[in-house]
């Protein structure tokens, strides 16, 4: 085929065949379905991902570029720990739960690290951490563990589900904003669909 033909072809759109918009948040029980399965696989690694990246509400670009250094202190895990975030340059604070770090605990056992090490290096690229991409494809595998579809679910359903819980809870979106990094409220109002929820939801409660 000459190079004319080939410019007559239609132009195929990026996303054919693809889910976009907003990935939703997972639920409470999608968590410790996850959770479970990958205990009882043995995926030692990947709970402490998995964890984490629910725990941090980190874009997986931060998270992935975590190092040990980041979540140690004195040879133990620590309660709460902040990074600067690539995007915005602002640094995000974050704790980490008993059960995100009896996972890292556990990980971290499992090789010998210093503390300017990556916290999840690479198995194929000696020296280098785990890419966005294959971040990416671990979620589709655990979201697939579950039966979910992982057409349905991204890396940014992990950095939403414990603050869009929050919200739900409390109402608080300025602590939602803080969780989440964002250098402007309305940012924080539409990274959480929060202005349709709200307006969906007083439509469920009007009857005619």
């Amino acid at each position: 085929m000459d190079i004319q033909a080939q410019n007559q072809l239609p132009h195929q759109a990026w996303n054919l065949g693809r889910i976009i918009g907003p990935k939703p948040p997972l639920k409470p029980r999608h968590i410790w379905a996850i959770r479970t399965r990958l205990q009882h696989d043995g995926r030692v690694r990947d709970l402490a991902m998995f964890n984490l990246a629910i725990d941090s509400k980190l874009r997986g670009c931060d998270l992935v570029r975590l190092r040990v250094g980041d979540v140690i202190l004195g040879g133990t895990v620590r309660l709460r720990t902040a990074i600067v975030q690539q995007k915005t340059g602002r640094p995000v604070p974050f704790e980490l739960t008993d059960s995100t770090r009896d996972a890292l605990t556990t990980w971290l056992r499992k090789r010998a690290s210093r503390e300017d090490d990556w916290l999840f290096p690479s198995r194929s690229r000696h020296g280098d951490h785990v890419t966005t991409r294959q971040y990416g494809r671990l979620l589709d595998n655990w979201v697939a563990l579950i039966g979910l579809d992982p057409a349905l679910y991204g890396t940014h359903s992990l950095r939403r589900t414990k603050v869009a819980l929050i919200y739900k809870r409390t109402g608080n979106l300025r602590a939602c904003q803080l969780l989440l990094g964002h250098t402007k409220l309305e940012s924080t109002v539409r990274y959480l669909g929060i202005e349709v929820d709200d307006a969906l939801l007083l439509s469920e409660q009007t009857d005619l």
